[in-house]
């Protein structure tokens, strides 16, 4: 079995497969202090939970936004599960090719993104990622990522939210029957999810004239894909499982190059 981990501001994501089938798959929240052994024995502790072998892993492939975690997850990774891990950066084939300004500069999750997404929906494409970040990557008709756009993240946004005012409280993020809102809560909630909404939808429209292909597929994933892709009929698939199933797919690539 193969153990994809996307590194995240907010979370890590784990995922094993079994050949192309996602057998498990959990998250725990992204902790700097955290250590590997830390990370290494909630990791032994979920596997044996779900009756898997440290000794069943026969590699591991990381994605990471946060460089500071690298080391850790990695040395994590090798100490308590045997294998040397894969890491998304330079010098590991991804199949995918970016026409930026400064390719160092995109994240590994937009790179995974982008490859799973290609592979399952074809080019050209725009793919949506509601993170910590809301992402939005074009890929061209040549499969190439040309670009994108970040917005803020729509649980960051609520937390800006309420730890800038006084008196707004903590809600969850969930679609309100209206968007006019009758208290406090149902404000807040249709301000961001409506409001959200409204800048996907813009930026899509935005992005599809000057591509000019309005009929470029749209992809979403991330924890907030669905209440957004609800609201709107710009979004055309939502897929959960993108980046932790572009993870496997860079990983066979690279292990098809070392055989």
């Amino acid at each position: 079995m193969v153990l994809c981990i996307d590194v995240g501001n907010t979370n890590i994501k784990y995922g094993l497969f079994r050949g192309d089938e996602l057998v498990v798959s959990f998250r725990v929240a992204t902790e700097l202090n955290r250590t590997s052994d830390q990370y290494g024995t909630a990791i032994i502790d979920m596997l044996a939970v779900k009756g898997i072998a440290p000794a069943d892993i026969r590699g591991a492939i990381i994605s990471s936004v946060v460089p500071s975690l690298n080391y850790t997850v990695s040395h994590m990774c090798s100490y308590y599960l045997g294998v040397e891990p894969m890491m998304v950066g330079a010098g590991l084939k991804t199949g995918h090719n970016l026409r930026v300004d400064d390719a160092r500069e995109v994240g590994a999750d937009r790179i995974v993104n982008d490859v799973a997404a290609i592979r399952k929906y074809g080019a050209p494409l725009i793919v949506i990622d509601f993170g910590t970040a809301t992402t939005f990557n074009v890929v061209n008709e040549q499969k190439e990522f040309i670009g994108g756009a970040v917005a803020p993240g729509i649980r960051g946004s609520m937390d800006s939210l309420v730890s800038g005012t006084a008196k707004l409280p903590r809600v969850e993020i969930e679609t309100p029957r209206s968007a006019i809102g009758k208290n406090t809560v149902t404000n807040m909630q249709a301000g961001i999810v409506f409001g959200f909404a409204g800048l996907v939808d813009y930026i899509v429209k935005k992005i599809k004239r000057e591509m000019k292909r309005p009929d470029m597929r749209v992809v979403a994933t991330g924890g907030f894909s669905e209440i957004i892709a609800k609201e709107i009929s710009c979004i055309d698939h939502v897929d959960k499982l993108l980046t932790l199933q572009g993870l496997k797919y860079v990983y066979d690539l690279n292990a098809e190059v070392k055989k």
